[in-house]
């Protein structure tokens, strides 16, 4: 009887182990926050998220008015790797913005008025020329270099620079040339993001989503952050797709991260948190691979 305990007590005590070693097996997630540069709100955004210790990776949109605001905040936080969020669309009633390589330059690529057009669909209706293409997204890159930072990786606003084989080309060949990384060219696996998200459920959205992280997967989940003030609240997406209430959205995403942050969720859930630079020192620049079969 007494041996029979003791075997009782020894079964316990295995498969305790061994749910407690399933339950902290490591998990590997990329955090990457877009449209840095944008506007005010979103830079503000952004200062308070690298003010809270998250390691994340940041996409910067160079042809908006506000690009050079960001560009100072990232050189007083170097711990950011930074990317460039390659853009050829403008997608915000009233605030609108072009190309870098001058209009006259690249007109296949803008509207009656001189702007990138909202959409994916309206872009590829005007029939832009790849010549134009790898004008503009040259310029952008230069533009990037050019502000001081360290670059190390390029990422596509909307999909858009990626949507066609000819353009995804052009992408790949101007990172070779720049020595840049592609993002999801390291085998990362998009995870659902908090984007459409209720604004009320973010929080607890990316609790459920940090427990549930695979861990044989290279995670990437994709952010959209803003401040909810008047500058966010007053833009208005011109695609029919697009989420009302965008400030609180972002608002939402912001606070959802910085309290996971603080509550130290990414640890309970033992989550290494990585960047484009970690994979590129890991994995290399020349074995990258197209993410073709996710069409992204």
């Amino acid at each position: 009887m007494k041996n029979l305990f003791y075997f009782i007590v020894f079964v316990l005590m295995v498969t305790t182990t061994s749910f407690s070693q399933t339950e902290n097996k490591s998990k590997t997630l990329l955090i990457r926050c877009d449209d840095l540069g944008m506007s005010h709100s979103v830079n503000m955004a952004f200062k308070e998220l690298m003010e809270s210790g998250l390691k994340f990776s940041a996409s910067v949109m160079f042809p908006c008015a506000w690009y050079q605001e960001a560009v100072d905040i990232l050189k007083q936080h170097p711990e950011i790797t930074v990317g460039i969020h390659l853009t050829l669309n403008a997608e915000w009633k009233n605030y609108r913005w072009g190309p870098i390589a001058g209009r006259d330059k690249v007109p296949s690529l803008i509207d009656k008025d001189g702007y990138f057009f909202p959409s994916r669909a309206t872009f590829f209706a005007n029939n832009p020329k790849s010549e134009e293409i790898e004008i503009e997204l040259r310029a952008q890159i230069e533009r990037a270099i050019n502000s001081g930072l360290k670059i190390s990786y390029l990422d596509y606003h909307m999909g858009t620079a990626v949507e066609k084989p000819e353009h995804r080309a052009i992408v790949e060949k101007l990172a070779k040339e720049y020595g840049l990384a592609i993002s999801r060219y390291f085998g990362e696996v998009d995870v659902e993001s908090m984007y459409a998200v209720d604004i009320p459920d973010k929080q607890n959205y990316l609790i459920d989503l940090l427990k549930n992280l695979q861990s044989d997967k290279l995670n990437l989940l994709v952010c959209h952050i803003g401040k909810d003030q008047p500058e966010l609240q007053a833009m208005i997406d011109m695609n029919s797709f697009g989420l009302p209430e965008m400030s609180k959205h972002r608002e939402a995403e912001l606070n959802a991260l910085i309290l996971s942050t603080q509550q130290n969720i990414f640890e309970k859930n033992s989550i290494n948190l990585i960047n484009y630079i970690d994979l590129i020192n890991q994995i290399g620049l020349e074995n990258m691979k197209s993410p073709i079969d996710s069409g992204y």
